[in-house]
């Protein structure tokens, strides 16, 4: 069973915007997805995060190029058991930050194959964002930044190192995506493949709640 669990920020209702793209997080598990989208959406860090189950999902609307832009933003969940349904978030997502943590390497090698994964099944012109997090932990670093440079100029991504802890870097890393979004970026559209039903006035937002 996929539970889909929806933020209150959903049903603010009434504002108007130019593109509403989605974007999806992924990454292994404890490698702070969830902690990021906390500080992007709500300017907070909570130590004690619960794993995701299945897939979170917040709005949040930001400005780029002028235009103001609605992100549907899907955290997916990191444990083995939910690899498998991976594949169908990737449908209709404009971008992905793929996560490792800056203190452990197999995550960071784990993050290749995601890479690998969302090039090879995800929309063709999607932007993908390699995120190192937990750079408050630099002290306890086994990725050099150098490396995840070296591998995301050879793959043709971008690279940011993060804390969601202090907020580095993590308001920088969304406006970076935004910014690299094609200028023809297509909204989605209600019954559209991708998963995203949403109307131009929220008109279609789903309830707050409940497991589908």
């Amino acid at each position: 069973t996929l539970c889909l669990f929806v933020s209150p920020s959903m049903e603010g209702g009434g504002q108007t915007y130019d593109h509403l793209f989605k974007l999806l997080i992924i990454g292994d598990s404890g490698v702070g997805k969830s902690s990021i989208l906390l500080r992007f959406c709500d300017d907070e860090f909570n130590d004690k995060q619960a794993s995701t189950i299945g897939v979170d999902f917040k709005t949040k609307f930001m400005q780029a190029r002028g235009k103001k832009l609605k992100c549907a933003l899907w955290d997916t969940a990191g444990q083995e058991r939910y690899h498998s349904l991976a594949p169908m978030y990737y449908r209709g997502a404009a971008a992905a930050i793929v996560v490792y943590d800056i203190t452990n390497r197999d995550t960071f090698q784990r993050a290749k194959q995601w890479v690998k994964e969302l090039q090879r099944q995800g929309n063709p012109n999607i932007v993908i964002a390699l995120a190192g997090n937990k750079s408050d932990l630099s002290s306890k670093r086994k990725v050099e930044p150098e490396d995840a440079e070296t591998y995301s100029n050879d793959n043709g991504i971008f690279f940011m190192e993060t804390s969601a802890k202090t907020a580095t870097n993590v308001n920088e890393l969304f406006v970076a995506i935004a910014r690299k979004l094609p200028k023809n970026t297509p909204q989605q559209r209600p019954g559209q493949p991708g998963g995203i039903v949403l109307a131009q006035n929220d008109a279609a937002s789903p309830k707050k709640g409940g497991c589908c």
